[in-house]
């Protein structure tokens, strides 16, 4: 084999090596409304939470967007744990309440595991519907 042939087989078995690369996040979403609240209200309004976790780092970034409150919105937090139907406290507060808001945060080991089991929602909160007006479980 001539040196030029031996480089190019070379570089062909290195081509098709597969190393590794860094995890990739998992995206996830909630779709917000009141019908999902606990207990369920009549407002009209509607929201958004695009989530990505890395499981690598932990960190969670997420960006919320809604519209159609009774009023402005007073706060926002990712609650959990909890299935849909139930409440749970407050896990990761969502600073500002406003809508186009993004953020992140670095969860703990067992706020990670919550969140990948489907144990949290996002909830907005205005004057008129104090404990929540629109809510949606976090999916992937």
């Amino acid at each position: 084999m001539s040196p030029r042939s031996i480089m190019l087989a070379s570089l062909a078995l290195g081509a098709s090596i597969a190393l590794p690369g860094p995890a990739s996040a998992e995206k996830m979403k909630a779709i917000l409304d009141s019908a999902s609240e606990v207990p369920a209200n009549t407002s009209a309004g509607k929201g958004t939470a695009d989530i990505d976790f890395d499981p690598a780092t932990k960190k969670l970034t997420w960006k919320l967007t809604y519209s159609g409150l009774t009023g402005p919105a007073t706060m926002a937090h990712f609650h959990g744990p909890a299935e849909a139907g139930k409440n749970a406290g407050v896990a990761v507060p969502i600073t500002p309440a406003t809508s186009g808001s993004e953020g992140s945060a670095t969860l703990t080991d067992a706020q990670a595991a919550d969140l990948m089991a489907g144990k949290y929602y996002v909830n907005v909160h205005t004057e008129a519907n104090k404990g929540g007006e629109i809510r949606g479980q976090v999916t992937k």
